[in-house]
């Protein structure tokens, strides 16, 4: 019987969830047929997990502009909607319920993905890390900075894939304003120097989000909207924790709060490493943000079940995100109730393409339920 808290229903805004484990957005790389279009066999991946309260999408590329990886799929273009369409009917069969995740990748991008071109970003400030290529890793290069008007182009993109969400059958959609991409490139100093509108202040390096959330109210009721955020992320992607950074993530929250979203989704610092010694950094993220946010809580960052229920039981939280294992087990929810071992994921399969890895992870031998 599912009794802990975790296998529980909860509401987030309009989602209605059948327990609380919630497939965090993975990056597979599977999109490889021509334009990016959702395919069989990523209908097959999402229908194996549809047991979930809740699927987050992989991150989705709300234009050609926002690529920064190879096979990610986008939702720009009909063709990309049909695919996505077949993907959700797949997991609503199975009475589960998923949202999109809309993405751009900013900076965190390569050439090679627009024409030879550099990427773009909240300023010209190469995030100096490396990217992967498709077959290795490249350097990453000094982005251009997006122009006011580029800015609104990209707030339109946004608004424009939130309607093709809905229109491809999603439950909702997930803003991806975290991890070093596009929204954190312009909250965060280290990669923000603008001085104009959307530069210096809080109020101005929020501005590009709030703009997207204004943009996709005139689409669908917010009411079905998250968004993410990893306040913490120091010294990956190019990004740092500084002096503001919790401030800047406070101003984006409390901001958040007027627009009666479904849930916030925070990440938990993954490494304490990499903010050991930094005074401006923050050891737990949900217990910090839990007062301050006026929406439900998704927390993720390497969970397992029994710190599952301690975050829930606190009152941390109203969800909990898993990742890595949602890759290696298609019946998580099962496993949870019934306290099964989980499987191991195999990470040289993560990005590879092909079923292996992605399709073929065992479930738990029905002989042994009964």
């Amino acid at each position: 019987m599912m009794t802990d808290k975790l296998l529980s229903p909860v509401r987030l805004g309009a989602l209605e969830l059948k327990n609380r484990v919630v497939m965090a957005p993975l990056t597979r790389c599977r999109a490889i047929n021509p334009g990016t279009v959702p395919n069989e066999l990523m209908v097959r991946y999402y229908t194996q997990r549809a047991s979930a309260g809740l699927i987050i999408s992989e991150g989705t590329l709300v234009s050609p502009q926002g690529r920064g990886y190879p096979f990610t799929p986008g939702i720009w273009s009909e063709e990309q909607i049909a695919g996505w369409r077949l993907v959700t009917e797949a997991v609503h069969a199975q009475g589960g319920k998923i949202v999109c995740q809309l993405w751009h990748c900013g900076r965190l991008s390569l050439p090679q993905y627009h024409d030879g071109q550099p990427p773009v970003s909240a300023s010209a400030i190469n995030p100096e890390i490396k990217m992967f290529n498709g077959a290795g890793l490249s350097d990453t290069v000094t982005p251009r900075a997006l122009s006011v008007e580029d800015i609104q182009a990209v707030v339109a993109d946004f608004g424009r894939a939130a309607k093709n969400a809905i229109d491809a059958g999603f439950d909702g959609v997930e803003v991806h304003s975290s991890n070093g991409y596009l929204f954190h490139q312009f909250f965060s100093a280290c990669s923000n120097t603008r001085t104009d509108a959307y530069g210096g202040s809080f109020e101005n390096r929020a501005r590009i989000f709030f703009d997207v959330l204004d943009a996709i109210a005139k689409v669908m009721p917010l009411d079905r909207v998250g968004f993410r955020l990893n306040p913490m992320m120091n010294g990956m992607h190019g990004m740092t924790v500084d002096v503001d950074t919790v401030a800047m993530w406070e101003h984006v929250v409390r901001g958040a709060n007027r627009y009666g979203l479904a849930y916030l989704h925070l990440t938990e610092v993954m490494d304490p490493k990499q903010i050991d010694g930094n005074p401006h950094a923050l050891a737990q993220v949900s217990a910090h943000f839990r007062p301050i946010a006026h929406m439900p809580l998704i927390s993720n960052g390497r969970f397992d079940q029994a710190k599952s229920e301690q975050f829930l039981d606190a009152g941390l939280c109203d969800a909990v995100a898993f990742g890595v294992p949602w890759i290696a087990n298609p019946d998580l929810v099962e496993r949870f109730a019934r306290k099964a071992p989980l499987n191991a994921a195999d990470p040289s399969t993560f990005y590879m393409g092909g079923e292996k890895g992605y399709v073929d992870y065992p479930a738990l031998d029905p002989s042994l339920m009964a």
